[in-house]
């Protein structure tokens, strides 16, 4: 073995530990993380104001208004807004077909007339403005959610005093392998997502299913010094409001607060969006984040660049190989424990089959989204 390959695999191996003791770090807080169940006793008192903005989304709005429909919370406590983004199909003409009286359609061309960064911020702010809840929860156009799930997010803040609680989403695959592969990369964020925030080693959420108290938005400004910032409608704000409500974010791990959303229908949509989610990382002002994903990065690299060296020292591929099959073996109780609770077991036959494309994927994304732009719903972004 020559001396690159040699530091090449030291260097994976010091990863390696570092990113063994993470996962067992994120599976036993994911398993300490308490599982929710509704209380029967809970008396709806706090007003709630839906957030949900839309661009271009008439194949997906109406689900989303149905079930809210038939939520299990007081209609006369909960107000619905969709804040409509510059749509260019028929969007607002399915919302308005609806009727319903606590539900309203807000165009937000009415409010912005020059170019932004991030649309989905001003969409949020402005539903925001024009809303009376006490209680905001966001999500978005293409997700469904439970009956019980804003009376469970409700019944936790009330039992919690949360100021923001981060939901459980799950991404809705069939059998297409592009969708299979989002659904257990996403199965494994939530398992971080819950885990991080139940012992606060750093704080992660999704604005699928994002609640926090109107008192605390305007307490940090809303998405003030970060309305720049493309993406981070949801973690850039649970920071800002970690810092000054230390202490009152959670995560609710309850099957009745799951929201479901759909996955990107073809690759290129995939990588935009994960290049988009990428694109924040070094924007949080938690370090640990970063620190964290750096170490994840270097070992997914570190393995891949042994697979590639491996064309000119066949000692190299049998290192990459062990050390693919452990970091498959250290991965799998824990997302399959994650998958046992989003009742997708059924996805982890496919966990083996996924990890060289998980792999390749992560050092892509990764690179791209720190010095790439992409394009999102029809707009160009950096």
């Amino acid at each position: 073995m020559d001396a690159i390959s040699f530091w090449l695999v030291i260097a994976s191996l010091i990863l390696f530990v570092g990113y063994i003791l993470l996962i067992a770090y994120y599976k036993r807080g994911w398993e300490e993380c308490p599982t929710i169940t509704p209380d029967e006793n809970f008396r709806p008192a706090k007003t709630v104001t839906v957030i949900i903005p839309a661009r271009n989304e008439q194949s997906n709005i109406g689900a989303c208004i149905s079930s809210l429909q038939q939520q299990s919370y007081p209609s006369s406590l909960l107000e619905i807004i969709i804040v409509d983004d510059h749509s260019t199909d028929d969007t607002s003409g399915v919302v308005k077909s609806f009727g319903l009286p606590n539900l309203r359609l807000i165009s937000l061309a009415e409010f912005v007339s020059t170019d932004l960064n991030s649309y989905k911020k001003k969409a949020i702010e402005i539903g925001i403005a024009q809303s009376s809840g006490e209680w905001i929860i966001t999500t978005d156009a293409d997700c469904t959610s439970d009956p019980n799930w804003i009376s469970s997010m409700m019944t936790f803040q009330q039992d919690t005093s949360a100021e923001l609680i981060a939901g459980p989403v799950k991404l809705l695959a069939r059998q297409r392998f592009l969708e299979i592969f989002q659904a257990l990369d996403f199965l494994t964020l939530q398992g971080i997502t819950a885990a991080a925030v139940y012992r606060q080693l750093h704080i992660m959420c999704n604005g699928a299913n994002l609640g926090y108290s109107r008192r605390a938005f305007q307490a940090v400004n809303g998405f003030e010094n970060i309305d720049a910032i493309a993406s981070g409608d949801d973690m850039l704000l649970m920071h800002k409001v970690q810092e000054k409500f230390p202490g009152k974010l959670f995560y609710l791990k309850s099957v009745s607060a799951v929201v479901t959303s759909l996955p990107a229908r073809t690759w290129k949509n995939f990588w935009q969006q994960r290049i988009r989610w990428s694109s924040k990382a070094d924007k949080y002002k938690d370090k640990n984040i970063f620190r964290i994903l750096l170490l994840v990065y270097m070992f997914n690299l570190a393995l891949f660049l042994l697979f590639v060296i491996s064309i000119f020292n066949f000692d190299a591929i049998i290192v990459a190989f062990i050390l693919l099959l452990c970091k498959t073996v250290i991965e799998f109780p824990f997302v399959n424990s994650v998958a046992k609770f989003f009742n997708e077991k059924r996805l982890m036959t496919y966990f083996v089959l996924m990890q060289p494309f998980h792999l390749v994927y992560v050092i892509v994304a990764g690179f791209l989204g720190k010095f790439g732009t992409y394009e999102w719903k029809g707009r160009k972004v950096k």
